[in-house]
This record gives structure tokens, C-alpha cells and sequence, in this order.
């Protein structure tokens, strides 16, 4: 083949084009930084608009923030310069007793345990608990036949005795007759003054005798009287009204009298009267008499109450509670209640000095101690007051008020000397 020569021509547009295609791959990172730069400046501008958010925000809290302070304290400058409206209330003295409530407790009018004054045993047996019985009525019999031996023995002596006492009588009438027949013929010298001072001797000591005789009969029917008394306790007799509230023994049950461990029987209460015994704090102690009503109510009978009056006191207070112990006398004749319940005393006590009773809503109680608020001519003035009695929903004034005093209910927190009010 023939080789031809190269053509300059495009020797020099191949030079350009080699010159071109560097250039180009010369050209994509100057590309990558101005992207670079542009995605910056966006950011820069996100964070300052941003930050410009923020602010505005903070901004715009604040300037709510202290507008609101600025309300408030505009509206808590109004409250305080305004001139608030109080309700009232004129107090009064108050001379009436107050009702006071006081736990107390029943117990029969009378109780008493019956023990065995005879020795044996139990024969017969009457009555049970809650047996009712009248005074007199036999709750049970005891047979000792020891002591029914004793009592016959007794008797049979005291008929020795008494004749013993005819016996003695006789020889002294005997000796009688005798001393004076003697004492005539000694006088008349036809007896010896021997004879005179046997038969004269001999009267004295029958006549001893006599008195002797009878001593004995008069111990022996001591005797008799004692073990007839004995006898008698063989039955068992209810003491006063009342009701069995316990029975101890049964038919055949050996019951001994000796006085230091004599055997119980029964145990027996009168119940158609009952004491309420009450304990009385000192406060109150003196405005409550002997005589004074009172009325008794149980919670387990609502709706009923029972009425009495304060029977007797101790006359002592209680050195460790100051309290006075009373008893209330509660007629139970219908037999409602029992003894042994728990109850409620209601009792009216005077009041030794006039008192002045408040809503308990009027007090003021803080570190100046309690005070109450008096409404004069517009102008509140706080008074300091002692309680008489602190009864929950009012307060009795001891000092402090006066009659017709106009008094705030519900002061205000900010109440204060001087301070102007409205009354409703």
C-alpha cells in the first residue's frame, strides 16, 4: 500500500481537541466548590432567620409576661385600695344554761351477792337468772340436818334449864320456911344458934342457886335463838325487789357459812331504778345541783329519751381527772333499760357570769393569739377575746365583746386595724 503524508490541518485540530478535553475534565471541581459555597450561605441564612424566630418569640413572651405583671398588679392595686363589703353580725349576751353531754354509765339502784349462811346442801332451787322476784320471795333451800339436830338439842336443854329453875326455886322456898321456923326457936331458946346459922346459910345458897338457874336458861334461850336465826338462812330470801342476775349453785350443791370462803348463791339487782353515774369536768361543776333534770338518751333506742335528776355527788373532785363524780336516779319501772349500758347525760348548767356566744367563722386566730374583728362606723378595730367554751360550730366570749358589738363573719384576709368596709 502507499503511505501518504500526514495532513498538518489536522494534526492541529486534533491538538485542540486534546486541549478542549482537558480543559473539561479540568472544569467539575471549581463546579463542586461554588455548589459548596451556595449551600453554606443557605445555611448561614436558616440560622439567622432562625435565631430571628427565637428572639422574636422570647421577645414576644416578655412583652406578655410583663403585660400580664402589669395587669396584675394593676388589678391587685384596685382590690387593695378598694373598699370591700364584710357581712355582720350583732352579738348579744346570753344568760340561758348551756346543755352539756356527758358519758355515763348505768348501774342498779341495788346489788348485792347472796352467800350461804348454813352448811349442807342445796334441796330445792327457785329461781334462775333473770328471774324477777319481790323482797321476801325464796330463791332456794338449803337442807342441813346438822344444824336442825343442833337446834333440837338446844331446845331439849333449854327445858332442862327451866327446870332446874322450878327446882332451885322450890329449895329456896324450902329454905325459906325453913330459916324462919329455926330463927323463932333459936329466939325462943328451944334451938341451937348452930342450927339457926345451918338453916339461914343454907336459904342464901338456894337462893344463889335460883339465880344461877336462871342465868343459865337465860344463855340457853340465847342459844336456841341463835341457831333458830341459823335455821332461817336455810332459805334463801330475795333482799329487796329485783331480778337474778347470776345464779352460782344448782339442786345438790354442798355450800359452806364459814365467813371467810362462804359459797356465793345468787347475785341479784334492783333495776326499776338506775344510777347514771356521770363524771363532771371542774368547768362545770359548779353551775349543777342536787335535784337538777337531766335527760338520758342510748344510742341503741334512737328516737327515746329517758328523763331523771342528779340524785347525789361525791362532794370531791377527783385529784387526777378534776372531774366530780354525780349520779343521775332514772326511773325504769317499764324495764327498758339495763344495767350496764352506756349512755348520754344531758344536763343544763348554769352560767355564773353572762357570756356572749359567736359563730366560730368569726374568729381570727394567728401569732397575735385570737381576735375577732368589730365593724364600728365603717372602721374595723380588732379586739382580743378569752373563750369561755369552745363548742365547734360557736365560741362563748368570756371577755373581749360587749353587748350589741357589730362583728365581721368571715373576715377578710387582709383585715386590719383602721380599715375601711362595707357592710352587707
Amino acid at each position: 500500500m502507499n503511505s501518504m503524508p500526514p495532513d498538518p490541518a489536522l494534526h492541529q485540530t486534533g491538538l485542540r481537541a486534546n486541549e478542549e478535553g482537558e480543559d473539561k475534565r479540568k472544569e467539575p471541581p471549581r463546579e463542586t466548590e461554588r455548589r459548596e459555597r451556595g449551600r453554606r450561605i443557605i445555611a448561614r441564612l436558616i440560622g439567622f432567620l432562625a435565631v430571628a424566630i427565637v428572639a422574636g418569640l422570647v421577645g414576644f413572651g416578655l412583652w406578655t409576661k410583663s403585660s400580664r405583671n402589669a395587669e396584675a398588679d394593676a388589678a391587685m392595686e384596685a382590690r387593695v385600695n378598694a373598699t370591700p363589703t364584710v357581712r355582720t353580725a350583732i352579738v348579744k349576751e346570753d344568760s340561758t344554761p348551756r346543755t352539756i353531754e356527758l358519758t355515763g354509765n348505768m348501774t342498779a339502784f341495788d346489788s348485792a351477792t347472796l352467800f350461804a349462811r348454813a352448811t349442807g346442801y342445796i334441796s330445792v332451787r327457785h329461781a334462775d337468772i333473770g328471774t324477777k322476784l319481790k323482797k321476801g320471795d325464796v330463791l332456794a333451800v338449803i337442807a342441813a340436818p346438822d344444824l336442825d339436830q343442833q337446834l333440837v338439842q338446844a331446845k331439849a336443854q333449854l327445858v332442862q334449864f327451866q327446870a332446874a329453875v322450878q327446882q332451885a326455886q322450890a329449895n329456896a322456898d324450902l329454905g325459906r320456911v325453913t330459916d324462919q321456923r329455926t330463927s323463932r326457936l333459936v329466939a325462943q331458946g328451944w334451938s341451937s344458934a348452930q342450927q339457926g346459922d345451918n338453916d339461914r346459910l343454907t336459904l342464901a345458897a338456894r337462893t344463889a342457886a335460883v339465880a344461877v338457874a336462871k342465868a343459865n336458861v337465860t344463855a340457853q334461850e340465847a342459844a336456841v335463838s341463835r341457831l333458830q336465826q341459823l335455821t332461817e338462812f336455810e332459805r334463801i330470801t330475795a333482799p329487796f325487789d329485783g331480778v337474778v342476775t347470776s345464779r352460782l349453785v344448782d339442786v345438790g350443791s354442798l355450800v359452806t357459812a364459814d365467813a371467810a370462803s362462804g359459797t356465793p348463791l345468787f347475785s341479784m339487782a334492783r333495776t326499776d331504778v338506775l344510777r347514771v353515774q356521770a363524771f363532771v369536768p371542774q368547768s362545770a361543776t359548779f353551775g349543777i345541783k342536787d335535784g337538777d333534770a337531766a335527760t338520758i338518751t342510748v344510742s341503741e333506742l334512737p328516737g327515746k329519751t329517758f328523763t331523771g335528776h342528779v340524785a347525789r355527788n361525791a362532794e370531791a373532785l377527783s385529784a387526777g381527772t378534776r372531774t366530780l363524780l354525780m349520779e343521775v336516779d332514772v326511773d325504769n319501772k317499764d324495764g327498758v333499760l339495763s344495767a350496764g349500758l352506756y349512755s348520754i347525760v344531758h344536763l343544763a348548767v348554769r352560767r355564773p357570769n353572762p357570756v356572749i356566744v359567736i359563730p366560730s367563722q368569726a374568729v381570727i386566730f394567728n401569732k397575735d393569739g385570737l381576735r375577732v374583728a368589730v365593724v364600728s362606723d365603717g372602721k374595723i378595730e380588732l379586739r382580743k377575746i378569752e373563750l369561755e367554751q369552745d363548742n365547734g360550730a360557736n365560741v362563748e366570749v368570756r371577755s373581749g365583746l360587749k353587748n350589741g358589738d357589730r362583728i365581721i363573719l368571715s373576715p377578710p384576709a387582709n383585715v386590719s386595724d383602721g380599715m375601711s368596709v362595707k357592710t352587707a
